[in-house]
C-alpha cells in the first residue's frame, strides 16, 4: 500500500495494523542499528506556532506523528485530543508537517515522526525549544518610610532563558542611575535623597524587558531652604518669605518676638503655598518693622528662621534683604509655651 493510499484508508483498525509497525521506533527511545535518525531543533516563543516537518517519498507506505505521551497523527488521521495540533495541508508531497498553534511550555520537548518504508522503520526526531519573555510576577508594594529606617525590596519574575533583573533609582529630581542586579534590593540608613521611583528591569532577550515600579517615600523633618526678608517704606505693601523642605509637607507659623500672627489679624495675611509660606503687610508702619520667625513643624520635627522686616534706609546685605537664617536658643526660648509642650 503507498502513502496515498494508506492516508486515504478508513477506519481504525487499519490505523492500528499500521501502528504496531510505526512503534517499532517510539517516540524518545533512540534508534536502532540501521535505523535513520535525524535530530533537528526548533526554537519557538510562547504563544507563536510551530511547524514541525518530515520528509517522505512514495516508498512510504505508513507515517505518524508522535511525542512521549501521544499519538498527534497517524496518516491525515488525528489522534490527538489538542486542537491546538492541526495537520499543515497544501504542502509538497515529499512533506508530512503539522502545526502546533500557540505554543505553551508544557509543549516542550521530543517529536518523532515515524515512517514505514519498504518495511524498514526510520525516524526524524524533532526536539522543540519553548522560550517564554521575562515577566515579573511578584514586586513589592509602594512604602513610606521614615529617614534612617532600612529598606529592603523584592522583585521576582520569570522567563525561559531565566530573567536577568536590575534596579535603578529615579529621584524627584530627576536623576536616574543603576543600582544592582537580583531579585532583592537592600538600603540601609535610608535618606531622603533616596525617596523616589524604584525601578525593576526583568528580561532575557526574547521580547521588550518587562519593567514595574516600586514608590518610596522618604519622611524627614523640615528644613528651612529660603527666608528672604524685605525692605518696605511705610504705607506700601511688604511680603516675608519662608519655604521649607519636608516630608510630610511642613506647616506654618510666623511669629513676632513672642507673639503669634494669624491670618487677617494686626493688618497681615498669611498665605501658604505648597512649601511656600509668605507674611503679606497690607501697609506696613513704623510699629511692623522688626524680626519676625517663621516656624515649620511635622510629625518627623521643627526648624524656624528669623526674617527682618526693613525699612528702606535700615542695613541689608548685597541681595537687598536682611536675613537671619537657623534656629536660634534664644528663639526658642521666646516662643509660647502652649506651643512648645506639643513637642
Amino acid at each position: 500500500m503507498g502513502f496515498s493510499g494508506y492516508l486515504a484508508a478508513p477506519g481504525k483498525r487499519l490505523v492500528l495494523l499500521g501502528l504496531k509497525l510505526l512503534f517499532l521506533v517510539p517516540a524518545g527511545v533512540p534508534a536502532r542499528s540501521g535505523d535513520s535518525v535525524l535530530k533537528d531543533n526548533i526554537t519557538v516563543r510562547q504563544g507563536d506556532s510551530a511547524v514541525l516537518k518530515c520528509n517522505v517519498d512514495s516508498k512510504v507506505s505508513r507515517v505518524a506523528w508522535l511525542n512521549l505521551t501521544t499519538i498527534l497523527f497517524a496518516g491525515n488521521e488525528k489522534w490527538s485530543l489538542d486542537p491546538r495540533v492541526v495537520l499543515v495541508e497544501n504542502t509538497a508531497v515529499t512533506e508530512y508537517s503539522i502545526k502546533i498553534l500557540n505554543v505553551d511550555v508544557h509543549d516542550e520537548g521530543p517529536y518523532v515522526c515515524s515512517i514505514l518504508t519498504n518495511k524498514k522503520p526510520k525516524s526524524t526526531k524533532v526536539h522543540l525549544i519553548v522560550q517564554v519573555p521575562a515577566r515579573i510576577t511578584n514586586i513589592s508594594r509602594d512604602i513610606t518610610v521614615n529617614e534612617g529606617s532600612s529598606v529592603s525590596l523584592m522583585c521576582l519574575a520569570i522567563g525561559r532563558p531565566e530573567a536577568n533583573i536590575m534596579w535603578k533609582h529615579h529621584s524627584p529630581r530627576g536623576t536616574h542611575r543603576f543600582l544592582t542586579e537580583g531579585e532583592h534590593l537592600e538600603i540601609t540608613g535610608i535618606t531622603k535623597e533616596q525617596s523616589g521611583a524604584y525601578e525593576c528591569i526583568a528580561s532575557n532577550d526574547i521580547s521588550n524587558p518587562d519593567i514595574r515600579t516600586v514608590t518610596v517615600t522618604v519622611n524627614y523633618p523640615p528644613y528651612i531652604s529660603k527666608a528672604r526678608g524685605t525692605g518696605t517704606a511705610v504705607g506700601q505693601k511688604g511680603v516675608l518669605q519662608c519655604e521649607a523642605s519636608a516630608v510630610p509637607r511642613a506647616d506654618f507659623e510666623w511669629y513676632k518676638e513672642d507673639r503669634r500672627l494669624f491670618n487677617g489679624l494686626n493688618g497681615v495675611r498669611i498665605e501658604n503655598q505648597g512649601r511656600q509660606s509668605l507674611l503679606v503687610f497690607f501697609n506696613v508702619s513704623e510699629e511692623d518693622y522688626g524680626n519676625y520667625t517663621c516656624v515649620a513643624t511635622n510629625n518627623m520635627g521643627i526648624t524656624n528662621a528669623s526674617i527682618i522686616l526693613y525699612g528702606p534706609g535700615a542695613m541689608h546685605d548685597v541681595n537687598g534683604a536682611a536675613v537671619i537664617p537657623g534656629c536660634s536658643l534664644w528663639l526658642v526660648l521666646s516662643l509660647p509655651s502652649f506651643y512648645l509642650l506639643q513637642f
